[in-house]
């Protein structure tokens, strides 16, 4: 994705700003692919492709840690004000929200390193269900940010509700599974743990909704009421 931010009085400073923003949003491609590449080996069982998952987690390390160099170095030599500074701000609390959904993503396969029986795999229908819809909530929220749109990473933000309402409703027919076959309480408590990573990616994803309304509208908005929010962006 491209991103460009308005001109500054250093054009330097322009360019080393977008520079470190094209790095979060690569850092961002890369964590979109872990998040699928998670719920494909999960789908298919494939421990091999779990494997990858897990190794690739470094890339997105060394991204958060090359990134905060860059912020904390960009700090120092331009010392920014205003807009600047919310910028590096909101790049610094983002990729730490993008670390942790790659984390949550190596969590999340663990339903793949394990074998699962023609009855059990229903286990696994809702997860991916679920994975889908998160899965396109980060992509979204990955768009507002690159296009620093504002209602766009609102509309992130109200997603988030709908990604609780379907882990709340997974979770109650795990237990019902749980339940009806203790046998088969290890493997549906592994789903559960992939679940909650799911729910913990969508949380993340509503943390960068805020991060990019805070970059564009110089407001926090968290802890703050979807009417306060709705009000300030005149939506």
């Amino acid at each position: 994705m491209d991103f460009k931010i308005d001109k500054h009085i250093s054009g330097q400073f322009n360019q080393e700003l977008e520079q470190i923003m094209s790095h979060v949003l690569d850092m961002g491609g890369i964590v979109e692919q872990q998040i699928s590449q998670s719920l494909a080996a999960i789908s298919s069982l494939d421990a091999k492709l779990a494997g990858q998952v897990v190794e690739n987690d470094r890339k997105i390390n060394a991204y958060e840690t090359t990134i905060d160099e860059e912020c904390a170095r960009i700090i120092a030599k331009r010392q920014p004000a205003a807009i600047d500074l919310r910028i590096v701000l909101a790049i610094a609390k983002t990729i730490a929200d993008l670390e942790r959904i790659g984390d949550e993503a190596c969590r999340m396969v663990k339903p793949a390193l394990e074998s699962y029986n023609r009855e059990e795999r229903q286990f696994l229908v809702d997860l991916d269900h679920m994975g889908q819809q998160v899965l396109t909530m980060f992509n979204k929220v990955l768009d507002a940010l690159a296009r620093m749109d504002s209602e766009a990473a609102y509309e992130v933000y109200k997603m988030d509700k709908k990604i609780d309402k379907t882990y709340e409703a997974i979770t109650r027919q795990l237990m019902t599974y749980m339940m009806e076959d203790p046998r088969a309480i290890p493997k549906i408590m592994d789903v559960i743990w992939a679940t909650r990573s799911l729910e913990r990616i969508g949380d993340r994803c509503q943390n960068i909704s805020e991060h990019v309304i805070y970059l564009i509208k110089g407001k926090d908005v968290r802890h703050t009421s979807r009417e306060h929010i709705e009000k300030m962006l005149g939506v």
